[in-house]
């Protein structure tokens, strides 16, 4: 934790990464209001200013519950700072179990959310265009938010609907027409949506991409798909909405106000806790049947542990934040490190005095379920964590403050780089994972392999003081 500026603090622990920087938790030292800031280095990524102006005029327009709130931003003569909604939850794919999935009352809740943010942008006259579950955050109450508007772009202006060109997006979530172009933007950002779907129920990607070359989309095309994974783990009804969304002919597929009325969508899949008063009650019983009805529809029983949220939903001050924004006073402390010197007395500082992470501050920290404790000290934890890659095959490499940075493919040749810190908390050793570029699902594969190569040096959950694995 830093010093940032005024009252903030800025936490040395990265939220996430993204094509041009990476993203730091703000919080303020009195009220404990949390935002989340955005630093591009335009110094280091010289293509970032058209594409981040583009981004930040996108998303000044929008405001929406299901969509990451735009606060402001500060410009320095090479940083650029965007100031957002600190999302708790972490991303959505943290929450999806690899090869499992998620509860269907889960999967079915965050659906309706996200439908909710994407009918809302697109009445806005915006498309997304990469709608995945590394660009889906989640709040501290278990709200679905859709964040990263790096590649949105307006495809109505004043009633007028233009198709788009632009080759753009992640393969996997991608609609088939964008490689053959022009498109209409709505229902290429539905069918990113229904490939969302799959991923929560099933824990897996139905195709690395849409091309004619692609094995297991031509099956999907030609109808030879219902004993191939994903899709036999789908119940009938889970699988009728997800052929329909996922209709290779956009104008064949389902809209949004259609999906939200399928039947799978209205489903009440219930409340899996009831109090003991109410276990033999017949109004209880009744429930019990419908749910156990309702799980028959899927081929797997996924009812992984449900994940408990860090953060309540958080008030923020409109005062607070605009100060921190607009009136950020510059701070001299001896030994400081700045991010660059300003060029006029008025421009901000943006300084940095190192501060540990505690068990009493790291739950203001987001929620990953790719981080665990380990009973050794940090010299034996690294020790065994270079053996455990290397004997795994997988490139690495340490920089000067200990960032182990993992480079390596997925298992269609993408790329795929995630980073581990082993932090010092109080008595404890905590080794933090997280993705840096890359597919969420197949991070957490690789992160599971990971685990249980070191199960030696894991401590066990009931002994670790606050927990988040």
């Amino acid at each position: 934790m830093d010093d940032f500026v005024d009252d903030w603090l800025c936490y040395n622990s990265i939220l996430g990464e993204g094509a041009y920087g990476e993203v730091r938790l703000l919080v303020h030292k009195k009220s404990e209001e949390k935002i989340a800031c955005k630093i591009i280095d335009h110094a280091k990524y010289a293509d970032a200013k058209t594409s981040i102006a583009r981004e930040v005029l996108i998303h000044s327009m929008l405001e929406h519950p299901n969509i990451i709130k735009y606060f402001g931003k500060r410009q320095e003569p090479q940083k650029e700072y965007i100031f957002l909604e600190y999302a708790a939850g972490g991303e959505l794919f943290q929450m999806i179990e690899p090869d499992i999935g998620m509860p269907s009352r889960d999967a079915q809740s965050f659906m309706k959310h996200l439908l909710c943010g994407v009918d809302y942008l697109h009445k806005k006259g915006v498309v997304h265009r990469d709608i995945k579950p590394e660009n889906l955050l989640v709040d501290g109450t278990g709200v679905l938010k859709i964040s990263d508007f790096g590649l949105a772009t307006i495809f109505r202006m004043k009633g007028r609907e233009r198709k788009l060109d632009k080759h753009c997006g992640t393969k996997p979530y991608m609609a088939p027409e964008i490689l053959k172009r022009p498109y209409l933007a709505r229902p290429a950002d539905l069918w990113s949506c229904g490939i969302v779907l799959v991923a929560m129920l099933t824990g897996e990607l139905p195709w690395s991409d849409t091309t004619d070359k692609n094995e297991e989309f031509a099956k999907w095309c030609s109808d030879n798909y219902l004993s191939e994974t994903p899709w036999s783990k789908l119940g009938n009804t889970a699988l009728s909405l997800a052929r329909q969304i996922l209709a290779e002919d956009s104008t064949k597929r389902l809209t949004l106000e259609q999906i939200l009325k399928h039947p799978w969508m209205r489903l009440d899949f219930g409340n899996s806790e009831s109090s003991s008063e109410e276990v033999d009650s017949p109004s209880n019983q009744s429930r019990k049947r419908w749910n156990s009805m309702i799980e028959s529809e899927t081929k797997h029983n996924r009812e992984t542990p449900q994940v408990t949220l860090s953060q309540p939903a958080t008030s923020l001050s409109s005062h607070s934040i605009d100060q921190l924004i607009n009136n950020i006073k510059t701070i001299k402390k001896r030994d400081s490190i700045c991010f660059s010197q300003p060029t006029r007395n008025d421009d901000v500082i943006l300084q940095f005095t190192q501060t540990p992470i505690t068990k009493e501050n790291f739950h203001k920290l987001v929620k990953r379920m790719t981080r665990f404790y380990v009973k050794c000290s940090l010299e034996k934890a690294l020790e065994c964590l270079r053996t455990a890659l290397d004997s795994l095959h997988y490139p690495w490499s340490m920089d000067a403050a200990g960032t182990v940075t993992i480079s390596t493919v997925d298992l269609q040749k993408n790329q795929l780089i995630f980073k581990t810190n082993l932090i010092q908390m109080d008595d404890k050793i905590l080794m933090d994972f997280r993705l840096a570029k890359g597919c969420g699902l197949e991070f957490k594969k690789k992160f599971l392999k990971l685990k249980n190569a070191l199960s030696g040096i894991i401590e066990k959950p009931e002994t670790s003081p606050s927990s988040s694995d």
